[in-house]
């Protein structure tokens, strides 16, 4: 008798980049996946766990896609009808500006069943890797996390209503935008926020600046930071235990070069 074909879709977050913090069941679902369809931001080493299935990218980077989201969302649907369990598998959490509720909404319209294993957001999980706590007691209360490139391709308008607030501000595909971002962080107040800045965060390319909103894009262009990155401004980035020396690093260096151009 002929195995009956049971079309799925599970949406799965890779986590923020370091192979180990992919969750226990993610494993697990990649172990049973007949077909992968995986992002430019998951990290290739976790393919491993899907020794059966087929293996697709469909990633997108900044001026080049591999599919289009209509073709995406068209392959998971026959992709499943056709071999059975697919897992489309996003960097960070899916749900988290990875598009993953618009392709689980397209595939139930054709009968798909849908689920969903969740990720650690590269928002939490980067700032984290680095000592970087989003809150903090008498410092922040709260955060945002932003998108800096909207599907217009223009900055969220969120930022200018974070960049008034005391809460930690972190803003994901941004690094396109980083002067717009600083220009409005200078409009809208008076004093230098501290910013950090995490390219490849939670890899064993990772790199890292910390400066203040009148230095951060200086500092990018000195040390060759660009995309993928993430961007985090706010004073919990000067507070935080394994950044300390680094800022203060920083700061020295700054006095040092000022007074010898006195």
């Amino acid at each position: 008798m002929k195995n009956v074909i049971i079309p799925k879709l599970t949406v799965v977050g890779a986590g923020p980049g370091d192979v180990e913090l992919i969750t226990l069941k993610a494993v697990k679902t990649l172990e049973n996946a007949d077909v992968v369809l995986y992002d430019a931001l998951v990290n290739e080493e976790l393919l491993q766990y899907a020794a059966k299935a087929e293996i697709i990218f469909v990633g997108k980077r900044l001026g080049c896609h591999a599919y289009t989201q209509d073709q995406i969302n068209e392959l998971i649907v026959s992709m499943a009808n056709r071999y059975g369990h697919v897992v489309r598998l996003k960097g960070g959490d899916p749900f988290i500006f990875g598009r993953g509720s618009e392709e689980i909404e397209y595939s139930e319209k054709f009968g798909l069943e849908t689920a969903v294993v969740p990720g650690i957001s590269s928002a939490l999980g980067v700032p984290a890797s680095v000592g970087i706590s989003l809150t903090q007691r008498k410092v922040a209360e709260s955060f945002w996390v932003i998108t800096g490139t909207t599907s217009s391709h223009e900055l969220s308008k969120d930022v200018q209503l974070a960049s008034k607030s005391a809460a930690t501000v972190v803003i994901l595909m941004g690094m396109h935008k980083l002067n717009e971002i600083v220009a409005i962080y200078k409009t809208n107040r008076t004093d230098d926020l501290p910013i950090a800045i995490i390219q490849n965060g939670t890899k064993d390319s990772e790199q890292k600046v910390v400066g203040n909103i009148s230095s951060i894009t200086e500092l990018v262009a000195e040390k060759n930071i660009s995309s993928p990155a993430i961007i985090v401004i706010g004073e919990v980035v000067k507070n935080t235990s394994r950044l300390t020396s680094y800022f203060q690093e920083h700061l020295e260096d700054e006095f040092i070069f000022q007074n010898l151009n006195l």
